[in-house]
């Protein structure tokens, strides 16, 4: 796998981030890493790190500027040559928006952990507590995305991928976002179906079937869940795109035509 990562597989200097969250308890998953962490990851944090400025019209977690990923990154000991392994601990979609993020920052050598930190754990492998470890800064440099983004001005006409769950794309609940639905003539692929029992992703034959769109554009409800569709595609090398604002910019917009059902 070039994406997607076992544990046997880490090179031996690589960078590990921990990138695990919570979106009902945002200090919830710093206190979760203090507590047990792969020895030596760095924590980064969704809201602080990973998302940029809300406008309150470009969605729960948008994209950060480029100046402040470069010195994100330059934090982390992160430069083009250092391979990076990122994980979370339930369903890779902290780790997968990490990735996300560097491969848009034109990076190549990042992978996100199959399995994530439950399956460091069941191969009995050493657990760290304590506070983040703060590696020795790096010189981060752009180089051309590696991954595509869409705006939401771009997007009708698409082949449209809802990776949130059944219920909240069909509109019987939505416990975040002001408004029920999805966009018009998205399709819903609940991105939680790519896993097994034990958390890891489906082999690439099964991967392979459930992702059968052509070229798809994948949204969920702020451009984090998404990502671990988007992250499969790449493994699958199918072209595809997301749409970061998803569907709490999307419905955020006055008079933004919305499906229900």
């Amino acid at each position: 796998m070039t994406n997607i990562i076992e544990i046997e597989d880490i090179p031996p200097n690589a960078r590990l981030i921990d990138a695990r969250f919570r979106l009902s308890d945002p200090k919830l998953a710093v206190n979760l890493y203090k507590e047990a962490h792969i020895p030596g990851a760095t924590f980064v944090d969704l809201e602080s790190d990973l998302s940029g400025r809300k406008t309150g019209q470009n969605g729960r977690h948008p994209l950060p500027s480029e100046p402040d990923l470069i010195r994100l990154f330059c934090r982390l000991g992160i430069d083009q040559d250092t391979p990076v392994v990122a994980y979370d601990d339930t369903d890779h979609s902290g780790a997968a928006r990490l990735w996300m993020l560097l491969r848009w920052m034109g990076h190549e050598k990042v992978y996100v952990l199959n399995g994530g930190l439950s399956a460091w754990r069941r191969a009995g492998k050493a657990i760290e507590s304590g506070e983040t470890t703060k590696p020795q800064a790096k010189n981060f440099t752009k180089r051309p995305p590696l991954i595509n983004f869409v705006s939401k001005e771009q997007i009708l006409g698409r082949q449209l991928v809802d990776a949130r769950a059944p219920e909240r794309y069909r509109g019987e609940v939505e416990p975040i976002d002001p408004k029920a639905g999805h966009i018009p003539g998205a399709v819903n692929l609940y991105y939680k179906r790519a896993m097994s029992n034990d958390g890891k992703f489906l082999p690439l034959n099964e991967l392979r079937t459930l992702l059968n769109f052509e070229h798809p554009v994948f949204y969920c409800g702020s451009g984090v869940t998404a990502a671990v569709l988007l992250l499969i595609a790449a493994e699958l090398e199918m072209p595809s795109e997301l749409y970061p604002g998803s569907w709490s910019e999307w419905c955020a917009t006055n008079n933004a035509p919305i499906e229900l059902g």
